[in-house]
């Protein structure tokens, strides 16, 4: 009697042992060992930043251009030792300010600069530009500036101003001289005959002071 009773035990045992665990396909036990978490690393999803867009772009080249400036050949400025030093030999071909600026000495726009661009022979095309302006990204004018100065002297190659305005006398030492969209408040003097013969300017640009040779 006690014999039966301990064997009646020891399978109840086994029984309530048995259905603790899970049976795979073969009738085998097993049992389910969670992953772990502690320490598990996340790669992140590398994104890449929207690019930078600017209301105001560099000037381009007005006539006859189809396609912005490149922006690394002009120097953009609002200070008047920046623009100094960009209207001297060792500055850019384009010079473009973001305000208007009052110098109290004489400028000197000096050195002969090529504006990345070939010409219908394959030369390299020589120019150099003020430009009083900005502009949006679809090349629309958003405003025009004033640069004020005793004097501004022109001695780079094919240089110009462009939509703005000058304040004070101009003096062109050198051929092909052009003004777009550009008033100058003052007078014009050419060096040569030549260089007056060579200047250039649209409809929609003025001087209002004399224009001569001396």
């Amino acid at each position: 009697m006690k014999l039966k009773a301990i064997l009646l035990t020891v399978a109840m045992l086994t029984l309530l042992l048995t259905g603790c665990g899970s049976k795979d396909n073969t009738g085998n036990k097993t049992t389910t060992t969670p992953a772990p978490t502690q320490g598990a690393v996340t790669t992140p999803v590398a994104t890449t930043p929207p690019a930078a867009t600017n209301a105001a772009t560099t000037p381009g080249v007005t006539s006859g251009a189809e396609t912005p400036d490149v922006v690394t050949t002009a120097s953009i400025v609002d200070t008047e030792d920046a623009f100094l030093k960009a209207i001297s030999k060792e500055g850019t071909w384009i010079i473009a300010i973001t305000k208007d600026l009052s110098i109290d000495k004489d400028l000197v726009l000096e050195g002969e600069y090529k504006n990345g661009k070939k010409d219908d022979a394959g030369k390299d095309v020589v120019q150099r530009k003020i430009a009083l302006y900005s502009q949006d990204e679809n090349r629309k004018i958003t405003a025009k500036y004033v640069l004020t100065a005793p004097k501004l002297t022109v001695s780079s190659p094919n240089g110009s101003i462009q939509h703005g305005a000058f304040n004070g006398d101009l003096y062109v030492d050198v051929a092909g001289f052009e003004l777009v969209d550009a008033t100058i408040d003052g007078d014009v003097y050419f060096t040569k005959k030549e260089y007056k013969d060579s200047f250039k300017m649209d409809d929609t640009s003025k001087i209002t002071g004399e224009q001569k040779v001396q």
